[in-house]
């Protein structure tokens, strides 16, 4: 592997604190850097698992298996929806500049041979498998806003048509080589608008449009088991260090950069959590621990490949914070969104493409930009452009779809149904038979 060598700036000394590389530029396949992206997209892969787990634990006894397979399923529905048009829509060839065509539909020309615009070192189905993950955990986190209520065959369609007319137009806007917001210069590395914003503001528009929860809020409606959501935080942790580290689609410097910033994060944002809850309520709780890291997490993901270690402490921290504040203002807010997916990720999300636009050195990473801390005024500028992008076209999008599907089908179970939970009346099943 070879990179090339930038010299720090003195302002990113204590920001960035690490060489600085760029990826190399080769033409053929390099086995290491194969082997790390196909590893990545495992990783991503078990985060979708790990999700379920992590909502499984955070709703009612009766609502776990319903729960669990909105995120699960969405292995299989945009898997398939992915190989057929979803990827030839999000990184296709530009198509007005409005989204990718149809030349790369059912993977037509996505073969074993390197793409130069997305991955000059691995094969084109190799960075093709790893942006699935992504297209398939993003829906599964926007589940977690109307838990406890939504019909699953209502559910299917969402996701299809959500993955098909929001996920795939944003992708291409921000990833692909002629989306418009990259050639404007916003920087997200893995997913800060792509995934985070995107499904936190469609969560946001899902609660507030199919209404809360029969009983909510006066009604106790606490975690039925809280060790269940330790252990799915505990897998989204592990996994995501192939969502942020694999992004670099490389196996050398700029993943080992991304990989120490998501670990940093995320430390810090645990404990941002919980002085906050602490502060606030007498007692430290191992669920706002889990959140804590849910938070950091997505805080670090559009600014992995771009700030240094003590940045991402920074950023992290105040995640944590920030996100538990918009946790709390929920109830305030009159909205349900039960498994807090916008509090987290929309808010996280945002907090993430800030901190980028301050922190990212062009010493970390030759292929992005310095932001404001490191002398260059304009970033953060294009980082707002980019939110206010994401947020709205989610929004809007998500509002429209389910009003459409709500037309179709219907998207919200019966009251008896809503009483009795998802688990017995939309699948047959109990989760617990003692």
């Amino acid at each position: 592997m070879r990179y090339k060598y930038v010299v720090p700036s003195a302002a990113a000394v204590l920001f960035a604190a690490a060489p600085a590389f760029a990826e190399p530029a080769a033409a053929k396949v390099d086995t290491g850097d194969t082997a790390w992206v196909l590893l990545c997209a495992a990783l991503v892969m078990l985060m979708t698992p790990g999700l379920a787990i992590f909502y499984g634990g955070m709703v009612r006894r009766k609502n776990i298996l319903g729960t669990m397979l909105q995120s699960f399923i969405a292995l299989g529905v945009v898997s398939v929806q992915w190989a057929l048009i979803g990827y030839s829509l999000a990184f296709g060839p530009d198509f007005h500049g409005i989204i990718g065509d149809l030349s790369w539909a059912g993977l037509r020309g996505v073969g074993l041979e390197p793409n130069p615009d997305y991955a000059s070192t691995v094969p084109h189905q190799a960075f093709m498998v790893f942006q699935m993950m992504f297209a398939v955990i993003t829906p599964a986190v926007i589940s977690g806003a109307f838990a406890e209520r939504f019909k699953f065959g209502a559910y299917l369609l969402f996701i299809i048509f959500w993955s098909t007319l929001v996920y795939d137009p944003l992708c291409h806007w921000v990833w692909a080589k002629d989306g418009w917001l990259r050639g404007m210069g916003v920087l997200d590395f893995a997913g800060g608008i792509v995934v985070e914003i995107n499904s936190g503001m469609s969560a946001l528009a899902a609660a507030m449009f199919i209404g809360s929860r029969r009983g909510y809020p006066h009604e106790p409606m606490l975690p039925h088991n809280l060790p269940l959501t330790l252990l799915g935080g505990g897998l989204l942790w592990f996994g995501w260090f192939g969502f942020n580290a694999g992004s670099a689609v490389a196996s050398g410097a700029l993943a080992t950069s991304a990989f120490v910033a998501t670990h940093l994060a995320t430390a810090a944002a645990v404990m941002g959590w919980l002085l906050a809850e602490w502060q606030h309520r007498g007692k430290p709780t191992l669920l706002g621990a889990v959140s804590g890291a849910v938070a950091g997490l997505v805080a670090i993901t559009p600014a992995c490949g771009f700030v240094g270690p003590m940045a991402a402490i920074v950023i992290g921290l105040v995640a944590g914070m920030v996100c538990y504040g918009a946790v709390v203002a929920k109830s305030s807010l009159g909205y349900d969104d039960t498994l807090d997916a916008f509090g987290v990720h929309g808010i996280g999300g945002i907090i993430g493409m800030v901190g980028t636009g301050l922190f990212a050195a062009a010493a970390i990473n030759a292929a992005g930009a310095d932001g404001l801390f490191n002398g260059n005024v304009t970033l953060i500028g294009k980082q707002m452009i980019g939110i206010a992008v994401g947020a709205a076209w989610a929004f809007c999008g998500t509002y429209a779809i389910l009003k459409i599907v709500d037309k179709m089908v219907g998207i919200r179970v019966s009251r008896d149904e809503e009483m009795q939970g998802l688990d017995l009346t939309q699948h047959g099943e109990n989760a617990y038979t003692m």
